[in-house]
């Protein structure tokens, strides 16, 4: 909508109101761009009965903007929205599957012996899947905090927001912590291993990783970044909206200083507990998807002219990739590396995940996605999770089923196998525990507690059915 327009109508309608003549439209049906202009041009003078914005006035009082269709609508209207305001995000949901496939290689590559070499390098360093796991974490779950700080929609309220991230995890999670302690002949658990893993606080107990479950480190760094999401969002709430990006970056570069706090701490942590793999060592990864929900709701800029350059965008993801499986990110295989390689393996993670997200969130809203975003990979992303929950239960089915040992080769059908095994048994999850369980607490908040969802942009009540 041209910015003359829009003065026009404020001037024209006081406080900054303009009224709705078609009356089948309500405000949950504008556009978050057109929500993030009106606010923009009309915050200074907003009154203060209408706590968010003239967006948001009580029913009857609102609204509206034309549509971008409408005859004075730029041409070029579509440069001027971003895709990522949508509530579903198809491609989103194929490169989550890509992520979760990306785990298992790295993890087949270790127990098929692809340690050492040029090849080694380069399947180790797909454990930068999980930069991407937590960067699309940060981007969903920070986009309804950066919405209402524009005024889009209310605060993403905590209650709800913790009921589904318990919902969303955990009922798939104790399922298969139950199964793979009860059955894999490996994990031969006690007490304090059983304990550890149903709280997913292995990271902090030692010796407590066990076999099938290893892979849950990462897992319970995520969890922790759910629970400190709402304290950080209250902090940030603080900080004027111009300085939100900067903040968000500076706190996300000073996490890589981690490392060097461990190195220099006087305390040492017990035998078997690593702290560099807390949540405060990978805290960029997930600002690297802060910053992007940040980018969503703000004008279109440079930032985003650069994230729909997909090829310097993976020519970017490829050069960070190439460092962080090179010496100077650390040497091959489980060997640790120094405070300055850690250091640089962080950082060119955040680079990947950022580099890999942009693109699907940042784009024009007619941008087509068809290798991520068809039906395919959509479908394998509902079932990511699964595969990251079970892969390793999975591949350790392999061995026998090819009658092999681990650690004597046959990657290609190794692999295979356990992409295969592993979606089969995510697919049986996610239908008959994942999905129902989330649908449930969906119908249960419906009738008590109608809520946004805490990704969304806008105040649409959250759908009856989980996507």
């Amino acid at each position: 909508m041209p910015q003359a327009a829009i003065r026009s109508a404020t001037a024209r309608f006081k406080p900054c109101l303009l009224h709705l003549r078609e009356s089948r439209k309500t405000r949950s049906t504008l556009t978050a761009q057109v929500k993030l202009v009106v606010h923009s041009e009309c915050s200074r003078s907003k009154p203060p009965e209408y706590p968010y914005s003239a967006a948001f006035a009580p029913p009857g009082t609102l609204i509206v903007v034309t549509d971008s269709s409408a005859s004075d609508a730029p041409a070029d209207s579509a440069d001027n929205a971003v895709g990522g305001t949508r509530g579903f995000l198809p491609a989103v949901e194929g490169m989550r599957a890509c992520a979760a496939i990306g785990v298992v290689v790295t993890h087949v590559a270790f127990q098929t012996g692809h340690t050492g070499g040029i090849a080694g390098r380069f399947f180790g360093r797909f454990d930068l899947a999980v930069a991407v796991f937590f960067a699309l974490s940060g981007f969903l779950l920070w986009r309804g905090h950066a919405a209402a700080a524009r005024g889009m929609r209310p605060v993403p309220p905590t209650g709800h927001y913790l009921r589904s991230r318990i919902v969303r995890i955990m009922p798939g999670y104790l399922v298969a912590v139950v199964v793979i302690l009860s059955l894999l002949p490996e994990a031969k658990p006690d007490l304090t291993v059983w304990l550890a893993n149903l709280t997913l606080t292995q990271i902090y107990v030692p010796l407590t990783l066990t076999a099938g479950l290893t892979q849950m480190w990462s897992l319970s760094v995520e969890v922790a970044f759910y629970l400190a999401l709402p304290v950080l969002a209250l902090l940030v709430r603080r900080v004027p909206v111009a300085a939100r990006i900067p903040v968000i970056a500076a706190t996300g570069v000073a996490s890589l200083a981690w490392a060097v706090l461990v190195e220099a701490s006087p305390f040492s942590a017990p035998y078997g507990v690593n702290p560099l793999n807390w949540p405060p060592a990978f805290f960029s990864w997930f600002a690297a998807g802060m910053l992007l929900a940040e980018l969503t709701v703000t004008s279109v800029g440079w930032a985003h002219r650069l994230a729909r350059r997909r090829v310097l965008m993976a020519g970017v993801a490829v050069v960070a990739f190439a460092i962080a499986a090179s010496p100077l990110a650390g040497p091959e295989g489980l060997t640790p590396g120094t405070v300055s390689q850690f250091m640089v393996k962080i950082a060119m993670g955040a680079v990947v995940a950022a580099a890999l997200i942009a693109p699907l969130v940042l784009d024009r809203p007619d941008t087509s996605h068809r290798l991520l975003g068809n039906a395919t990979m959509v479908t394998l992303g509902r079932w990511s999770y699964g595969l990251f929950v079970w892969h390793l239960a999975a591949l350790a089915m392999v061995f026998p089923v090819i009658g092999e040992f681990a650690f004597n080769g046959h990657m290609p059908v190794v692999l295979v196998l356990t992409v295969a095994f592993g979606f089969a048994i995510a697919a049986v999850s996610y239908a008959l525990v994942e999905s129902p369980c989330r649908n449930a607490l969906r119908r249960w908040e419906r009738r008590n507690d109608p809520t946004p969802l805490d990704s969304s942009v806008n105040d649409a009540t959250e759908p009856a059915a989980a996507r």
